[in-house]
């Protein structure tokens, strides 16, 4: 049997029946593997699933889209979208936008390669005996609109064999570094839409909304993937990072303890740090969309040291929580309230609200709306973090309050100019696993580089000196945390060149971070060649780099293999006994990595794969996203 790729409960429309009304909407458990997707009647009570109510392989998909809802819809149908095969559509309806994304995102990724996929779907329901979009009254009429060519999903009229990806053409290559990039909207939102406050957030700018966490704010426009403009409850206009806010959607974003966004172990690692009886948060389940785990920290057992616990809230038939049978309630916040004086079943009652949400606000796209050139001046440089190839790198304050790294670019190491220019595509990318570019100094020498600053420092470093008998969750999630910020920069065309731990940054809840991507480019020194010496990452490289300077995003891949085996062996070098001329030797004629201790086979599988001689048989970074997330699944 196929291992579960992800599954949820969704509402499902049936599509025997010819005339639409409210009971050919039922729920239904969905199941998603390699092979098919399923779905089955559900025990609310037993929160299992019991008899299949059908099922559509894989290889008979024809497409995968959104469908715009029906009209006056009810909210538990306003995020339908469909899956197209020989029967027709199936229509399901996710119950928010973040997971219809996921599920269609997951869907295309399998079905990528299926023979006959259509270039035109239609965009409405097929409803009462005809389509809503184009009033064809015959089901299998061809669509009306055209499908959209998207980096990882369906591509138009593919036949090919293999169901490896094509690496960039050098074409692509070329047209790749586009002065005008357009990061995918991340956050979904839209003008009239009210949005609640993570973070606070100080205004940088006079053009900047100070906004208060907790509170709620109205779009007023989209500005661009960064930044919208917003009007708080008092009437006052400004510039706000869209990542500080959410859709008021679930309502818990306003309680303390719901941390959104937080995996397990970094869960655990906060819990611990608390060290308290009855420690708890609240966070999204990370195997089931749409569902949220308490995790709670005791020392019940007698142990010192305590311990994590990890608790599905389920919910029952009529849409009621609970944590222990015969303890239902509304909403969560009633359930949270209730367990907090009493266990009820749990390893101890919730006692203490643990919590980092006000001391980790994200990096935002830049230091105000459209500031990318900063006054020096407004720099106060504290102390020396190290130096690289461009230069010292120093921990400092902007305008005295805000934490950033500065790199100083010693002269002559470095194209500025070219540099320049590419640094206002910089500060457009951003995500939650890179490194964020503020802005840069250019009006004096040397110029400065300002980005976000990760107080746990370089990840090299902190697999040598600071991780402590990490657990295989931990380790794993590291590089699902590299594989997640190098599948943005794949889905933007754009190469790191220089992928290693020693690139990569730990913030103060362990999540690492990519940096200086792409910056090799414009590296002025003669040794920094595949040809010549020390400087050049051959230890990173694959046998394209190494013998023709062939970049392209399955040369990241091969790095990632490499930085995958940096973390499992808690940075020891790669190919330690060996120089960078027998590397260089050996590798293309089929030489690599021994598999470390820490590493099962299933993990070497996943740094071999990323090894293949043929950069075509290498996966993609967002293949690599989904196989580490399955192998995370299974683990928790």
């Amino acid at each position: 049997m196929s291992e579960v790729i992800i599954e949820d409960i969704f509402m499902k429309r049936s599509q025997q029946k010819k005339k639409t009304s409210p009971l050919n909407y039922k729920e239904r458990l969905f199941v998603l593997t390699q092979d098919k997707i399923s779905y089955y009647d559900y025990d609310y009570e037993k929160a299992k699933k019991k008899g299949l109510k059908g099922s559509v392989e894989i290889d008979k998909i024809k497409c995968v889209e959104t469908v715009m809802p029906e009209d006056n819809a009810p909210p538990e149908r306003l995020y339908p979208f469909q899956i197209v095969y020989d029967d027709g559509p199936l229509y399901i309806f996710a119950k928010t936008d973040n997971v219809r994304k996921q599920w269609i995102h997951k869907l295309k990724n399998v079905v990528r390669f299926n023979k006959d996929l259509l270039q035109k779907y239609h965009p409405c329901f097929w409803e009462d005996g005809m389509w809503k979009c184009c009033q064809q009254e015959v089901k299998q009429a061809m669509g009306c609109k055209l499908l959209e060519m998207r980096n990882g999903g369906i591509s138009k009229g593919s036949h090919r064999k293999s169901r490896k990806p094509l690496p960039p053409t050098p074409e692509e290559e070329k047209t790749s570094r586009s002065p005008h990039p357009q990061p995918p909207q991340q956050h979904g939102f839209s003008v009239g839409m009210t949005v609640i406050a993570e973070y606070e957030y100080t205004p940088m700018t006079p053009q900047d909304l100070e906004m208060k966490k907790d509170e709620q704010y109205t779009i007023l426009d989209i500005c661009d993937a960064n930044w919208v403009r917003a009007k708080d409850k008092y009437g006052n206009e400004g510039y706000i990072p869209s990542n500080y806010v959410v859709e008021a959607l679930n309502g818990l974003e306003k309680f303390e303890w719901y941390c959104k966004n937080m995996n397990r172990s970094q869960a655990e690692n906060l819990l611990k740090t608390e060290n308290k009886d009855g420690g708890f948060l609240v966070r999204d389940s990370g195997k089931y969309s749409g569902k949220y785990t308490v995790s709670v920290f005791t020392k019940s057992t007698g142990d010192m040291v305590g311990s994590c616990r990890h608790y599905n809230i389920l919910t029952t038939e009529q849409g009621q929580f609970y944590l222990a049978e015969k303890h239902y309630f509304n909403n969560i916040p009633d359930l949270i309230t209730y367990h907090q004086h009493n266990a009820a079943g749990l390893v101890s009652r919730l006692k203490h609200i643990v919590s980092a949400r006000a001391q980790n606000a994200p990096s935002t796209a830049g230091l105000g709306y459209g500031v990318w050139e900063i006054d020096p001046h407004q720099l106060t440089f504290i102390k020396e973090l190290g130096s690289g190839q461009f230069g010292v790198v120093k921990y400092g304050k902007w305008q005295g309050r805000h934490d950033v790294a500065i790199k100083m670019i010693r002269e002559g190491s470095m194209s500025e100019d070219d540099f320049i220019d590419e640094a206002k595509v910089m500060m457009k990318l951003r995500h939650e696993n890179l490194v964020q570019l503020y802005g840069v100094c250019t009006k004096q020498r040397p110029i400065y580089i300002v980005t976000e600053f990760l107080s746990n420092g370089c990840l090299l470093n902190y697999l040598r000196e600071y991780l402590q008998h990490p657990s295989p969750v931990e380790l794993l999630e590291m590089c699902k945390d590299v594989s997640e910020g190098m599948a943005y920069l794949e889905y933007q065309q754009f190469i790191h060149r220089d992928l290693a731990a020693r690139n990569c940054l730990v913030d103060a809840n362990g999540t690492v971070k990519v940096t200086d991507f792409g910056l090799s480019r414009y590296v002025l020194d003669d040794e920094y060649t595949p040809s010549a010496g020390s400087k050049f990452p051959v230890r990173w490289s694959p046998p394209e780099v190494l013998l023709y300077s062939k970049f392209s995003s399955k040369s990241d891949i091969w790095a990632f293999g490499v930085l995958m085996w940096e973390i499992y062996t808690l940075g020891r070098m790669p190919y330690e006994r060996l120089n960078n001329s027998d590397i260089v030797d050996k590798v293309p004629a089929g030489y690599r990595l021994y598999r470390p201790q820490m590493a099962s086979d299933r993990i070497y599988s996943i740094m071999t794969m990323c090894w293949h001689e043929k950069p075509d048989e290498r996966p993609t970074f967002q293949d690599l996203v989904m196989i580490i997330q399955d192998l995370l699944d299974n683990m928790h």
